[in-house]
């Protein structure tokens, strides 16, 4: 991390569920694998939109471990992420590829993709938020001090700990998060 300049605010996305639809099987929530399954949620340009003009970086922190199965080709991935770009404007994306067997300190709701992308951006973690649709992604925003939103889509899953915001859309989240801005903003 650069010694000199300001740290930056960053609003963190989990990328299924929150910028593009999840795949739904039995209540759980499942990440697209082919072109033709993968959709951008309604509000997502806008909210990026609205977190741009407040200068806030947006960084995508997602775990991917279909890549490790084989039912997700990296190449597939990176167009995922190549779309984003281009519709949205996120330009900053942050993968975890392992399982959750494999102990790595990247997969949510570790926080090695936070703290890389922290020293990468120039990024403050305690003045920064997290968007996430899992107790997964909020418990690591959690402990990197982010403050966090939960997009409640009532998985069959455990849910996360509080606090946070519950939400049902990113641009929900962004609404409430560009009013937190405002309201610490000098005068």
């Amino acid at each position: 991390m650069p010694l000199s300049g300001k740290l930056k605010s960053a609003v963190f996305l989990d990328r299924d569920g929150v910028v593009n639809k999840a795949i739904v099987r039995n209540g759980l929530p499942y990440s697209p694998r082919q072109i033709e399954e993968f959709a951008i949620l309604d509000g997502v340009k806008d909210a990026v939109t609205l977190l741009h003009k407040l200068d806030f970086q947006v960084v995508v922190v997602t775990n991917q471990p279909d890549v490790a199965r084989a039912k997700l080709t990296y190449d597939t991935l990176e167009e995922f992420h190549r779309i984003i770009m281009e519709k949205i404007g996120i330009r900053h994306f942050y993968s975890c590829f392992h399982l959750d067997s494999d102990g790595c300190n990247c997969r949510k709701p570790k926080i090695g993709l936070f703290l890389r992308a922290a020293q990468d951006l120039s990024l403050d973690l305690k003045s920064s938020f997290l968007v996430g649709d899992r107790w997964k992604d909020i418990q690591a925003g959690q402990e990197v001090g982010c403050k966090c939103f939960f997009v409640e889509y009532n998985y069959a899953e455990k849910r996360p700990k509080p606090p946070f915001n519950t939400v049902f859309s990113l641009l929900e989240a962004a609404i409430m998060i560009t009013g937190f801005k405002s309201d610490t903003r000098d005068i």
